[in-house]
């Protein structure tokens, strides 16, 4: 096989210990393999860094694995003069049987050195630091959702029916009248008085819904609950903030992003943190569709293909885009809701929230790398491209029968000109 690669080094990462496997050419087809290991400890992956300069390594190769190859990426990117390629694990899998670090190092060096393995995307620094930060904020609120319901199941156990009354409950009367319900010295009818707005016109069943009584300790963990909850929101404001400031260069792709159907703020600036903005990482809008999980997996063997599952992808980008594709499937007018809707009679809601889904993503592609603005195709567009097919369908099969068609609609008048397909 053709070497790509003359001086190469495969590491095989762990948490406490990194295996490295150089294999440096020396002409002939001569190739002396020199072996290391080093522990992952800043002074450890300095030594690493020196060890690979001092045998004139240029590319190196390395295992997805977890978050272990996140500090070796960062010091050996620092030191530059190295090409880093950083494979999936499933890729680069040894051969059965000979299963030992050096030999898992010294695989990945070999297929390197002949260009056997592609390289994971690896977004640049400032958006794998914004990535971060998105990533907490989701950690966030997925966190303050689970103790909300947890402190409305503990209204229910308690006999309060506060969610059947009010639509909100950690709105400004649902948290005055929490408050309240903590501080257990009013009665229900005083504590109906808290409703602010269109609320008040329900005291007659907020007075029937706070007719439960909450126990001692159960007021000490609904106070608990709450602290939480304004914690968890005083931490995600603070997010928001710091990710406003880094998102000032990308200011231009999210106000377009936030044009299409369905794509908040949120999603937009998920989209950034997760892909980028430069989409020559991708070669195609399949590609990154599939590099997201927003699109079937293949299983063909002998030609017949076999019904696959979705791909897994990327987590945090398949979640947003398939949240904003439910937003955009009740978007009136939206190309998508008509989408949407068609297919989920066929295939049920999940599959077309995935097949929305990875419109969107294309979509975003496209938007990305030529700068072009979103242009909405309409909620008629499948009928009329549907009655077009058909009419073209028809009028072929006539004249495969011998007969010359003229076809006119029939809004027009009888005597107008007619048009020939």
């Amino acid at each position: 096989m053709e070497v790509v690669s003359a001086r190469c080094a495969g590491l095989d990462v762990h948490r406490s210990v990194i295996v490295a496997c150089a294999r440096l050419g020396e002409g002939r087809g001569r190739v002396r393999k020199v072996t290391g290991q080093f522990v992952t400890t800043r002074a450890g992956l300095e030594r690493l860094r020196a060890w690979l300069q001092e045998l004139g390594v240029t590319h190196i190769g390395m295992e997805r694995t977890g978050v272990y190859w996140m500090p070796v990426d960062a010091v050996l990117e620092q030191a530059g003069g190295f090409e880093l390629i950083v494979v999936n694990a499933q890729h680069a899998k040894a051969i059965k049987g000979r299963k030992t670090d050096v030999k898992d190092a010294e695989w990945l060096a070999e297929l390197l050195r002949h260009g056997l393995v592609r390289g994971s995307f690896v977004p640049p620094r400032p958006i794998r630091e914004l990535r971060d930060l998105t990533r907490y904020r989701r950690t966030l609120v997925e966190n303050q959702g689970s103790e909300r319901r947890r402190l409305i199941k503990l209204l229910e156990i308690a006999d309060i029916k506060l969610a059947g009354v009010i639509s909100d409950i950690f709105g400004v009367s649902g948290r005055a009248i929490l408050r309240a319900l903590i501080a257990g010295d009013q009665t229900a009818v005083e504590i109906s008085r808290l409703a602010r707005g269109s609320l008040r016109k329900k005291r007659g069943q907020l007075i029937d819904a706070l007719a439960g009584e909450l126990a001692t300790h159960q007021r000490q963990i609904l106070a608990l609950q709450l602290a939480r909850v304004e914690a968890d929101e005083a931490d995600i404001a603070a997010l928001d903030q710091q990710i406003a400031e880094r998102l000032a260069p990308y200011a231009a792709p999210i106000a377009r992003l936030m044009t299409i159907p369905g794509i908040d703020w949120v999603v937009a600036v998920t989209v950034i943190a997760e892909i980028g903005v430069d989409m020559s990482a991708f070669a195609s809008a399949g590609q990154l569709a599939a590099w997201a999980g927003a699109c079937p997996g293949n299983n063909e063997s002998a030609g017949k293909r076999k019904p696959t599952g979705a791909r897994t992808g990327n987590p945090y980008l398949k979640t947003a885009l398939c949240n904003a594709a439910i937003a955009a499937s009740r978007k009136r007018g939206s190309f998508f809701k008509a989408k949407y809707h068609k297919l989920k009679s066929r295939r049920g809601g999940w599959r077309a929230a995935l097949a929305i889904a990875h419109k969107l993503i294309v979509c975003i592609y496209h938007m990305l790398s030529t700068t072009a603005p979103y242009r909405e195709l309409g909620e008629d567009y499948l009928d009329k491209r549907d009655t077009q097919r058909a009419a073209r369908r028809y009028v072929r099969r006539l004249r495969d029968l011998g007969f010359s068609v003229l076809l006119q609609p029939l809004s027009q008048p009888q005597t107008a000109a007619a048009n020939a397909l």
